[in-house]
């Protein structure tokens, strides 16, 4: 097991505000239902020129605000001398809204991130986005849709040079439970990344369960075969009897090392992180 599992506090809300200490909090947007915020974690090491963005959506299918869910992720990317993001956007617990309000906090603290790319410290050209579920649908919005319909907004672009993806929602056209999230059934088919393959997208890391029934299996492989098909790169990572859960540090400490180390090394190859030749990770 990697040192980043020694740091994690125990597991509950205790645990949230506990590893959330180790942030620095920003208010990135004011909504009328409130302030939004994004937990940043900045590398320790000193770093010469600016460091890869990491910026990672909880799941839950924008009901709940459970930032925590990534800050083992953060901790480890952090370490690695990226800065990296937990974030948040509104809820519905919270703010009373559903998916298209999440959809446009993602994107808008992605350009915000840019915006403020040399107070972070960041290279805006080695920006990741990840998540999971419902939050992994959101990095995918921030990618797939053509440039017509996603320009930049005062000239700050939120769309990623690379995504890390865990049992990623991809189908929002057919009935569902995070169909309903959004307004209508046109809204949910508008939004749905398996409706917006195209060419010329970013490179895609996948990790998936095959046993997941909340987000199947089986959506995320025809999305990637669709992907290839117009000639992007996408790699789906899977896991026999894994349910949607199965990569949090709090569920398997192993799939957790496994997952990580995955990404971490996706980023390598992509010239986004020097290899770690001391790390343990599996």
């Amino acid at each position: 097991m990697s040192s980043i599992l020694k740091k994690v506090a125990p597991i509950g809300e205790a645990r949230d505000r506990e590893i959330l200490k180790d942030a620095a909090t920003y208010v990135y947007q004011e909504r009328p239902q409130g302030p939004v915020q994004a937990h940043v974690f900045f590398p320790q090491m000193p770093t010469s020129g600016p460091r890869p963005l990491v910026v990672f959506f909880h799941g839950g299918f924008w009901e709940n605000s459970t930032p925590a869910q990534f800050v083992p992720h953060c901790l480890h990317f952090a370490s690695r001398g990226a800065v990296a993001v937990a974030a948040e956007t509104r809820s519905g617990s919270r703010n009373g809204t559903g998916a298209i309000e999440a959809i446009e906090d993602a994107r808008d603290l992605i350009r915000w991130l840019r915006h403020n790319a040399d107070t972070f410290e960041i290279d805006p050209d080695r920006v990741v986005i990840g998540g999971a579920g419902g939050g992994a649908l959101l990095a995918l919005l921030t990618a797939m849709p053509k440039p017509k319909h996603l320009p930049p907004v005062d000239g700050l672009d939120c769309r990623p040079q690379a995504l890390i993806l865990f049992s990623a929602l991809v189908n929002t056209a057919t009935k569902g439970t995070a169909a309903s999230r959004f307004p209508d059934a046109r809204a949910a088919r508008a939004h749905s990344p398996s409706q917006l393959v195209r060419r010329k997208l970013p490179p895609m890391l996948f990790f998936h369960g095959k046993s997941d029934r909340i987000t199947p299996f089986d959506e995320v492989d025809r999305l990637r075969r669709k992907l290839r098909f117009w000639g992007n790169s996408c790699q789906l990572i899977d896991f026999e009897k894994a349910d949607h859960s199965f990569f949090n540090f709090n569920v398997s400490h192993r799939n957790f090392e496994l997952t990580i180390g995955a990404a971490d090394r996706f980023l390598v190859d992509l010239g986004f992180l020097q290899p770690d030749e001391a790390s343990d990770l599996v």
